[in-house]
């Protein structure tokens, strides 16, 4: 068995992307440009914010965060994002999710320029990610991508069981590996028998938020176990959704949690940053 080390290969990417950021901003003048929308005052979210502030600092580039209340009104977000669209010195926009409930979350980032769209989330770039072409994929899903392709796992052939139907991370998960050329089995809360699902498969990536879903019964030896899920117990330490202990002895490969899937996810996000950046020298 193999630990998928995802803090280790985020710093190797991290560093990569810091080095183009200056090679960027001493050739062309531009330095990347981050903006986040964070409402309201759910602390996991301004946690995950934090992270991704001091991410852009380590790189060089220029991030902003604008924080509103929970009780702020639908046109005053779209009205921010409209000035974010136009910013040019704003290559990535991301809303931080979740929205409070009134404020209608399809129509928010449905508004985001499809060419700053890091997060991937937009229609448009969704559909294109589907059909195979270069856009901006989610970045947890992307995270998992290259983690396996850094280990040379190929997906290409692999009998691959997707557990979590999302559209942040279970369905842009199954596109990519499928893009891939695996063959893909998606499951999610109303699927009959998740084991005969999870059993069978050559790799089970799962991401549900669900603590000790994926159990050793439920996996064939040497399955590639990727677990996307993080989860704080009662006693504060956070867990994914595979009970890693037992799942470790069976698998090929597997990610750890903490230290597994979530740096990646940052990793992309930077990555996908610079990436928008530089398609404005082409622009």
């Amino acid at each position: 068995m193999q630990i998928l080390d995802g803090k280790a290969l985020s710093q190797k990417i991290t560093q990569k992307v810091k080095e183009e950021t200056q090679e960027l901003k001493e050739r062309h003048g531009i330095i990347p440009g981050l903006a986040v929308i964070l409402v309201g005052d759910d602390p996991a979210s301004h946690t995950y914010v934090k992270m991704k502030e001091s991410a852009c600092e380590k790189v060089g580039f220029y991030s902003i965060v604008h924080k509103m209340p929970a009780s702020i009104n639908q046109e005053e977000i779209e009205e921010t994002i409209r000035m974010m669209n136009n910013n040019p010195n704003i290559h990535g926009i991301l809303v931080q999710l979740p929205l409070p409930q009134h404020i209608d979350t399809t129509r928010i980032l449905e508004l985001i320029d499809p060419s700053k769209d890091v997060d991937g989330f937009h229609p448009y770039n969704f559909g294109r990610l589907m059909e195979g072409l270069d856009t901006f994929a989610p970045c947890t899903p992307l995270g998992v991508m290259e983690m396996l392709a850094a280990y040379d796992i190929d997906p290409k052939g692999m009998d691959v069981c997707v557990v979590g139907a999302s559209n942040i991370v279970g369905k842009p998960m199954a596109a990519l590996l499928l893009n891939a050329n695996a063959t893909v089995d998606i499951c999610h809360i109303y699927t009959k028998d998740l084991q005969s699902h999870t059993k069978k498969a050559d790799m089970v990536v799962v991401g549900v938020g669900k603590p000790n879903l994926i159990t050793a019964d439920m996996v064939k030896d040497g399955a590639v176990v990727v677990d996307i899920g993080i989860n704080k117990l009662p006693d504060g330490k956070l867990v994914g959704d595979v009970d890693f202990e037992n799942v470790s002895k069976k698998a090929s490969y597997i990610t750890p949690v903490p230290g597994g899937v979530g740096p990646m996810t940052i990793a992309m996000l930077l990555k996908n940053t610079l990436k928008a950046a530089k398609q404005r020298i082409k622009a």
